[in-house]
């Protein structure tokens, strides 16, 4: 049976543009995969505690000498990192806020990036261990793409690629805020998920 991780940002809860496509990348995966299991990971529902001193301290800290409270951070990780370990396919969603994504999000990037896990350090370079394929979905207020504004797409394409996910593809709906033309581009974004599936 196929497993779809699907991570969600947005804090515009069923208004949110990123988390329509998502939804519809969904339902056209479903029907691709009747028997799959779509695991759902929502950042903004249930937020992650910001990386810290203790988060740095708890997983530096030898497995026997950490205390119940730092075991518990670690857990934290553990449990996420697990959650893309045993996916077969990955689906996040993310608006853009102040030109990048959701701290949410953010933290999540922090709790599975973890060197011997996610990721190692070699001679030629860092190595992504999560190999699968993933697909983004994202929105903004105005048209940010390919622009020097923009700080989302290539940083969340970055980080994927350094754990080892392969982003098979970007829906980009740019200028939400903007009337018709944000309509029109999030319609070209939601007809190209159909033909991408």
């Amino acid at each position: 049976m196929a497993t779809l991780l699907r991570i969600d940002s947005s804090a515009s809860g069923d208004n949110s543009k990123s988390r329509q496509l998502a939804d519809a990348f969904v339902a056209q995966w479903l029907a691709k995969n009747p028997d799959g299991q779509v695991v759902v990971r929502d950042v903004n529902a249930k937020p992650l505690p910001h990386f810290t001193s203790e988060t740095l301290g708890a997983l530096f800290t030898p497995e026997q000498d950490r205390t119940a409270e730092q075991q518990a951070i670690v857990a934290i990780g553990d449990e996420l990192i697990e959650e893309l370990e045993v996916a077969d396919v990955v689906a996040i969603s993310a608006p853009t806020y102040n030109f990048s994504i959701p701290s949410t999000l953010k933290s999540y990037f922090d709790y599975v990036a973890r060197a011997g896990r996610t990721f190692k350090y070699t001679e030629e370079g860092p190595v992504g261990l999560v190999k699968k394929d993933a697909y983004v979905f994202l929105a903004s207020g105005s048209f940010l793409e390919n622009t020097p504004y923009d700080h989302q797409l290539p940083y969340v394409k970055t980080f994927l690629n350094f754990i080892g996910l392969n982003v098979k593809d970007a829906f980009v709906a740019g200028g939400q805020a903007l009337g018709e033309d944000g309509e029109k581009a999030f319609t070209s974004a939601k007809g190209r998920i159909a033909e991408a599936v």
